[in-house]
């Protein structure tokens, strides 16, 4: 299969790439700078991502770019344009300023492939504190802005081109058409990678890969395990056997809908009421890792437990997808998230490790649902920390504190999916090009706030008690505090500003219907450096 290389040096939007290079129908893997596959037949482009250091930092990434130019097509963003140049001859400095922020091509070489199509002062996003100064002697500008003189070049010699803004971030207007002219008329893409060919292919390798085995599934009622759930349903049909386990911390009704929703799509779920261990085991622990552990180890015995019931599985499926695979990976030396679902199985389960999303970014997972006709709801289900509630409670756990957060976090996310204001311009085409369905009329689109953001949830202060006044009466009970970001992978976010007249009503009926809590605020913090979740 045809497929592009994207060497990560670092960089927040590397993924960012993979994901606009996937929406042009065309397969890309991620990997670290220095480890690009000895087998490269079935690579028809590299690009080079951006960077946090400098070429001049001593602990800069310096790769081997010889084992790809002058054989594929290259595409350096950034550092990768720095780099490049540095390597051969050019020369980048330091500059008084960070470049930082939207540019304008004041000059462009309409010749050139890259920009085939390109407008006259199109907008660009410049993010770097470095600047190319000379580029090597076979290269040639073939684009400026007002600061910035080596915008772009290319290389005379060898297929090469380079960037300095970053062409795969919303904010240049024209970067998808840039990146579709490397992908597609420079590379060869035959764009053939779709939710449908994936869906066709995936069932294929299921099929052949399982055999007659029986497999069995953690179901967490989120979109990445019901799609692989489905998928594999396609594949194996009742030799496959999904584990709902109930913590107690799923949101008001979730045990109950989720399990109806499975059954709706002919799924073999065996549903676990584990509640009351869970909440024994997590009686007065106020620790946020603690009770991440307990819910951990308890969760993991839970299902063992069930797993041994079904007789000769050889498999366990997991919603692993690309992101957590990507973010596992170790290119600096350092861990920056860990995840459950990577690095392997316990040795007791001794079960094979079956992955079908292994491959998919969260919003292609959600392209494959919508193509096997899962129902909408399942498929933009926001992402719920799997530890649930618990990490939404600060401090220890009880099941009044459960309910009290469950009645309040209800009439939030009610209010979210029933509040649609119009869209038109750039916001719409962010959502669109998240694949939410919406149909465009008149250049607007409508659209409810839940399916705008990319998560939202409401928190319990527990540890805080605020004074108020009910019906003359001084009241002393618990605030909350709303928490609703927008993000394109959870690697970094903003938060959402919701309309003032939405919060005043959803602030007003979590007061007056939720008992146990007279106030409500709202976070306005962003990550970095605050986290999308408080615990």
């Amino acid at each position: 299969m045809q497929k592009i290389i994207i060497l990560d040096f670092g960089s927040q939007t590397t993924q960012l790439i993979g994901r606009r290079v996937r929406e042009l129908d065309t397969f890309c893997e991620i990997m670290p700078y220095n480890k690009y596959p000895d087998d490269d037949k079935d690579v028809i482009g590299v690009i080079l991502s951006g960077s946090p250091f400098s070429v001049h930092d001593p602990e800069g990434f310096k790769p081997d770019l010889s084992r790809f130019l002058g054989k594929k097509p290259v595409l350096g963003i950034c550092y990768g344009a720095q780099y490049f140049s540095y390597a051969n001859g050019g020369k980048v400095e330091k500059t008084n300023t960070r470049e930082y922020g939207r540019a304008n091509l004041q000059w462009i070489n309409g010749d050139d492939r890259l920009f085939n199509g390109f407008d006259e002062n199109s907008q660009v996003w410049m993010s770097h504190g470095d600047s190319i100064t000379a580029i090597p002697d076979d290269c040639e500008c073939i684009a400026s802005t007002a600061d910035v003189k080596y915008a772009a070049y290319r290389s005379n010699s060898i297929p090469v081109w380079a960037v300095q803004f970053h062409p795969e971030v919303f904010h240049s207007v024209q970067g998808t058409l840039l990146l579709k002219n490397f992908v597609v008329d420079i590379c060869g893409s035959q764009q053939n990678w779709s939710a449908d060919s994936f869906v066709e292919t995936t069932v294929a390798q299921l099929k052949e890969m399982i055999g007659n085995d029986r497999v069995v599934l953690g179901l967490s009622g989120g979109v990445d395990s019901s799609v692989a759930a489905v998928l594999l349903n396609k594949a194996i049909g009742d030799r496959l056997t999904c584990i709902f386990v109930d913590h107690g911390m799923l949101r008001k009704n979730e045990f109950h809908d989720v399990m109806h929703d499975y059954e709706c799509l002919g799924l073999n779920v065996i549903g676990v009421d584990a509640s009351e261990r869970f909440f024994n085991d997590l009686k007065g622990v106020s620790d946020p890792e603690e009770k991440r552990k307990i819910i951990g180890r308890d969760f993991v015995e839970v299902f063992n437990a069930e797993a041994k019931k079904i007789k000769d599985a050889k498999w366990l499926a997991q919603g692993t997808i690309y992101p957590d695979r990507i973010e596992s990976l170790n290119i600096t030396g350092k861990v920056i998230k860990s995840h459950h679902n990577v690095g392997g199985l316990p040795e007791e389960m001794h079960l094979s490790l079956c992955e079908p999303l292994q491959w998919l970014f969260k919003d292609e997972v959600r392209r494959v649902g919508r193509s096997m006709g899962m129902p909408e709801h399942l498929i933009t289900r926001h992402p719920f920390p799997g530890p649930g509630l618990a990490v939404r409670i600060l401090g220890d756990i009880t099941p009044e504190k459960v309910r009290i957060l469950q009645d309040a976090d209800d009439i939030y996310i009610r209010g979210l999916r029933q509040y649609k204001t119009k869209l038109s311009g750039e916001e719409a085409r962010k959502v669109l090009a998240a694949g939410v369905p919406a149909d465009m009329k008149d250049g607007e689109i409508e659209v409810s706030l839940y399916d705008q953001i990319w998560q939202a949830g409401t928190i319990l202060l527990s540890t805080v008690r605020s004074v108020g006044v009910m019906g003359d009466e001084r009241t002393y009970e618990h605030p909350v505090a709303l928490r609703a970001v927008t993000s394109t992978d959870a690697m970094t976010a903003d938060w959402a500003h919701l309309p003032y007249d939405f919060m005043a009503k959803v602030s007003n009926e979590i007061i007056n219907k939720v008992k146990g809590v007279n106030r409500v605020c709202y976070d306005i913090s962003s990550k970095p450096p605050s986290t999308i979740e408080w615990e």
